[in-house]
């Protein structure tokens, strides 16, 4: 997660202003234990400062996007979610009966690509890991299914 010193001069050293705009979604961004989709974002910006549209959301989400500051996911679901970039990599497991997103951290991916990397003598900038299945919880039969509410 990127502390607000660094995300401030992240965004002049890139020629565009800091706002307060772009400063509030950032931080909630970085405080949330959640992948937020643009929506859940724009409630949680709009209760701290009203005056933030969901056009406002949607473009500070597209330049932090594309400033590698924050990251999008699909996670199995019609629209996107969206995390502040972390320092260690991660990847994504989304239960299909309850809905819920576990973070996995793994070496042995990181191991696997830059082995494959160098079996064909490319350069990985981007790894997307998507898992999908159960988690404990519905395994056992205890979980509700959030997918269709």
């Amino acid at each position: 997660m990127i502390a607000s010193d660094q995300f401030s001069q992240s965004i002049r050293a890139s020629g565009h202003r800091l706002t307060k705009q772009r400063q509030l979604v950032m931080e909630v961004l970085a405080e949330s234990q959640e992948h937020l989709d643009a929506d859940a974002l724009h409630n949680r910006v709009k209760a701290r400062q009203p005056s933030v549209g969901l056009a406002t959301v949607y473009r500070t989400l597209a330049l932090l996007k594309e400033m590698g500051l924050v990251a999008e996911h699909s996670l199995g679901e019609e629209h996107n979610h969206f995390e502040a970039v972390q320092k260690k990599p991660h990847y994504h497991f989304t239960c299909l009966k309850c809905g819920a997103v576990i973070e996995l951290e793994s070496t042995s991916v990181l191991k696997a690509v830059q082995l494959l990397s160098d079996q064909a003598e490319i350069q990985v900038t981007d790894v997307q890991l998507f898992l999908t299945g159960y988690c404990t919880d519905c395994r056992q039969g205890g979980g509700q299914d959030q997918r269709n509410n």
